[in-house]
């Protein structure tokens, strides 16, 4: 089962919990489950409430005998020694995991120094193992999550006032798509940016899938604009999810664009060549008409996110563009590598391309091909045929 974390609002502990329990997750169940570990003192109350006409659950955790600060390592035997389901207790010790090594950046200490405040209060336990529960229940395997927006401004606890995102929630969410927004409020805690960080495997759109649930957990106020509100959405993957498993490898990649009609066209050889040297990984022109219909021209560059910079300054620099405009895009691909044959031309490299059926196929390199021509006289369409011929008959061996 996959579940979609669609974080328009941010994400919180209580408001993943509210999520879970609002796609079937058993209240009654819950408690009973939680109460395996040694903690006493609490109840879970659930409520309905509704945001901008949304109906949703929210979560209140009540202890009868306020905040108990606990290190990590208390955290840690608390859940090891219970007897939750290993599944769940795997899953909340990891999400603990990386809120202690995100503390211990912060402050400068092992993990297992680390002393937590908020989180190590009883409301945030019965989050983070109400959540990794849910899931259990759930039969989740699977998560991906929408880029997560961190909110703006100050949130004040024990250690004083802190810059939204906390320095915790930052560090968390290192290497993970975050988006910027106006509003002056803490979308995303600590313990939600542990919990979707771990939970979800890749971060992204929603992915072709069947939708068999939607959970909303609601935050502990509404907010303007709002709805403040996460959204969970459950579900299989689309038949496309399963040909991209079992055919074709898959990525994402940027695709970088801007339209061009005052360029000289002798300068576009030079700008493909120096836009293959920042990095990308296919460059094409396109035709079209522009404004007062005037022809002009579309360049493409396709690369990863990580070689964008460089391509944004390539058509900044190299052409007559006054902006680029650039976005993801999903890819499917074949399998391919390089392998080195012997040929009646010599040891020549060619390009191996494998299909998920078993069958692969050779593709002469151009460069190779050309040179060979220009060197024997012999026309280049002679050499890719022959080339070709002798990689299917020998194997392509190494």
């Amino acid at each position: 089962m996959l579940a979609y974390f669609d974080c328009f609002s941010g994400i919180s502990g209580d408001m993943t919990l509210g999520a879970l329990i609002h796609l079937g997750v058993p209240l009654p169940w819950l408690k009973e489950s939680i109460s395996r570990l040694p903690l006493t003192g609490f109840d879970i109350r659930v409520a309905d409430v509704e945001y901008s006409g949304i109906r949703a659950k929210r979560v209140e955790v009540h202890a009868d005998h306020g905040h108990h600060h606990r290190h990590y390592s208390d955290i840690r035997l608390l859940i090891e020694n219970s007897t939750l389901p290993d599944p769940a207790k795997r899953m909340a010790l990891a999400i603990f995991r990386r809120l202690a090594e995100a503390e211990a950046g912060v402050h400068g200490c092992l993990p297992e120094e680390v002393h937590f405040h908020e989180v190590g209060a009883v409301d945030a336990i019965v989050d983070v193992v109400g959540t990794a529960l849910g899931f259990h229940h759930l039969g989740i395997t699977e998560a991906i999550s929408a880029p997560v927006p961190t909110g703006r401004g100050f949130v004040d606890c024990r250690h004083g006032r802190l810059p939204v995102p906390a320095p915790a929630t930052a560090a968390l969410l290192q290497g993970v798509p975050t988006v910027g927004t106006d509003i002056e409020y803490e979308l995303t805690t600590p313990t939600g940016a542990a919990i979707v960080t771990t939970a979800a495997g890749s971060f992204g759109p929603q992915p072709a899938m069947t939708v068999s649930g939607i959970g909303y957990g609601a935050g502990r106020r509404n907010l303007d604009p709002g709805p403040n509100l996460l959204r969970i959405m459950l579900g299989e993957k689309a038949s496309v999810q399963a040909i991209q498993e079992d055919e074709f490898k898959s990525d994402r990649i940027v695709i970088a664009e801007t339209s061009i009609d005052n360029m000289n066209p002798e300068f576009f050889g030079f700008v493909m060549d120096r836009l293959f040297d920042a990095g990308a990984l296919d460059v094409v022109w396109i035709p079209i008409q522009m404004k007062k219909n005037r022809p002009g021209t579309m360049l493409q560059a396709l690369c990863t996110r990580e070689h964008l910079s460089a391509i944004v300054h390539c058509i900044l620099n190299e052409t007559t563009s006054l902006g680029v405009r650039y976005y993801e895009a999903n890819r499917y691909f074949l399998d391919r590598d390089h392998v080195t044959l012997d040929s009646s031309f010599g040891r020549i490299p060619v390009k191996r391309i494998r299909y998920a059926r078993g069958e692969v196929r050779y593709a002469p390199e151009y460069e190779v091909c050309r040179r060979i021509a220009l060197e024997k006289g012999v026309p280049l369409r002679t050499v890719y045929e022959i080339v070709s011929r002798e990689a299917s008959e020998q194997g392509a061996p190494q």
